[in-house]
């Protein structure tokens, strides 16, 4: 774990090490996007982020606003991670329930009118 107290680091490597953003590539495409500001600035790629920074982030339909603790260079484990930095953001929106699709067995043949209402039936009430 390279730990640098003190310095910098580019805001890109520093949210993909932190395990915000999956890869560096998105992280860069994110910055450049707009997606990252860092203490209410949208910042570019390269931006040099410190310790105790407000990063605030939108990806993969959420933000997530986060004070930089620690700051890392290379990618490190979740555990550490969690230690880099504190997370202030809202809490995710609740998942909504999947319908239950109809199951058929292979092989049964095409549906029967009777079968297909109970189908159509099953549908409306996932709505």
């Amino acid at each position: 774990m390279a730990s640098d107290e003190g310095t910098t680091t580019r805001i890109d490597s520093w949210i993909w090490s932190v395990r915000l953003i999956k890869s560096r590539s998105q992280a860069t495409a994110a910055c450049r996007a707009g997606h990252v500001r860092v203490n209410g600035d949208r910042v570019k790629p390269a931006h040099a982020v410190r310790s105790g920074d407000e990063v605030r982030l939108r990806y993969a339909g959420r933000e997530r606003i986060v004070v930089v603790s620690k700051l890392v260079r290379k990618r490190v484990g979740a555990p550490v991670a969690a230690q880099c930095f504190v997370d202030n953001s809202p809490p995710p929106p609740p998942r909504e329930e999947v319908a239950v699709a109809p199951v058929r067995d292979r092989g049964a043949g095409r549906p029967t009118k009777r079968d297909r209402r109970e189908i159509e039936q099953l549908m409306l009430r996932g709505r």
